[in-house]
């Protein structure tokens, strides 16, 4: 199989000017008077994708996700380094870009397949599939200024996906607009995706990202900082988003049953243990759909925490959030917590969840959520598994006390 893009030492720099005159001297003096600071946005980036593979990239703001979906596309040239793709691309970038707001949907719509490489005849005939799937109806008659935000990713998502492409490159304008559309959009990504369209995807939805790509690159600061797969990605990544001290430490190991699991935190606290049990107090790691279990947690404080609060997260096979807590959501009393102390959490909850096996996450950490303050969060410390009881048969990841009731009419 032949790699479809190949990013080769790819690098973006931008010029800084302290004003627009040191701008225009620079061009009249062709480069001899420089008054700019150099900016790298990205640096040193090597990739392959391989035809039919799906590739999440995610990142913080201004980590150089849409930069280096421009160079990719060719609307920016990079500084350095290169870019190879093979086949027809679509792309979906920023909201609204290449739409001319005086024109009307039909004729921005027309533009867009020109761009892709359609003639004037393919584009006519396209149009009516592109009405059909955005659902504008008559408004595809108007000019583009009078659409909504949600209008425009219609029209938008609809021209460039009107046909499948050899790779599909789509930005994060998808999170604008209705759930019914996005949902729509999805099952056609996903539908090209099995047919063979290679994808790049950035988002900053972690569950979009595991159920389209089964692959994901973390940028920070410019750079690939993580290549992998997604959960593991997106567990480091939830890490970098949670650091904000210098002497944070984030870890990654791999465990004896192949597990990665990601710790990281300030040290203020650590969790020393985490276990899981019938109701009855007896240890286990399989359960029935609907059991009663409760999960304890063994938290040594290092220091004194202002308020601290513990939280649990149980995560699908896929890595996808099933439900998460934690003791301030819950309404726990303010904590009082000295430098020394060793406390113990003890959650008690029932397993309404569908067959499968499952990992638990568990976190300590200042104020309502770990973004306030990680203490310590700790991804896949416990794996479990839920198997079929006395329930009627289900499908899906709840287990719903549903009844029915039949009468006649």
């Amino acid at each position: 199989m032949s790699s479809q893009i190949v990013v080769t030492n790819l690098g973006k720099k931008y010029k800084r000017y302290p004003n627009r005159w040191s701008r225009l001297i620079e061009w009249m003096t062709f480069g001899r008077y420089q008054n700019h600071q150099s900016k790298w946005i990205l640096r040193n980036l090597h990739f392959e994708l391989e035809k039919g593979e799906s590739l999440g990239i995610i990142g913080v703001n201004g980590a150089g996700k849409s930069t280096l979906l421009k160079l990719l596309t060719g609307t920016s040239n990079p500084t350095e380094g290169n870019v190879q793709l093979q086949g027809r691309v679509a792309a979906l970038l920023e909201l609204g870009m290449g739409f001319h707001q005086d024109f009307t949907g039909r004729v921005n719509a027309m533009m867009t397949c020109q761009m892709m490489g359609y003639t004037h005849e393919e584009a006519q005939e396209l149009i009516p599939k592109i009405k059909e799937f955005s659902e504008l109806g008559d408004y595809l008659e108007q000019p583009v200024r009078v659409y909504s935000t949600g209008m425009q990713v219609r029209l938008a998502f609809s021209a460039a996906t009107v046909t499948r492409p050899d790779i599909l490159i789509v930005d994060e304008a998808l999170s604008v607009g209705d759930a019914y559309f996005q949902h729509k959009c999805i099952r056609r990504i996903r539908e090209y995706r099995d047919l063979g369209t290679t994808l790049l995807f950035v988002s900053h939805d972690p569950g979009a990202v595991k159920s389209l790509c089964k692959r994901a690159i973390l940028l920070d600061g410019g750079n690939i900082v993580r290549d992998g797969v997604p959960d593991t990605v997106l567990d480091y990544y939830n890490s970098v988003i949670a650091r904000k001290r210098s002497d944070e430490e984030i870890q990654q190991v791999t465990g004896d049953d192949g597990r990665t699991m990601t710790r990281s935190g300030n040290g203020k606290a650590r969790i020393i243990a985490v276990d899981i049990s019938h109701d009855g107090g007896k240890t286990a790691r399989t359960f029935l759909v609907g059991e009663d279990v409760v999960l304890s947690c063994q938290v040594e404080f290092a220091e004194h925490i202002n308020d601290p609060a513990v939280g649990i997260l149980l995560r699908d096979r896929m890595g996808n959030d099933v439900y998460g807590t934690n003791t301030s959501y819950l309404g726990q009393k303010k904590l009082i917590v000295k430098g020394g102390e060793c406390l113990e959490f003890v959650f008690s909850f029932p397993l309404h969840i569908g067959p499968g096996n499952y990992s638990v996450c568990v976190a300590v950490h200042g104020g309502d959520s770990h973004l306030e303050e990680n203490c310590d969060w700790w991804d896949c410390c416990l794996a479990l598994q839920v198997v079929s009881g006395s329930e009627p048969s289900f499908v899906g990841i709840a287990s719903l006390p549903v009844t029915v009731e039949v009468s006649t009419l």
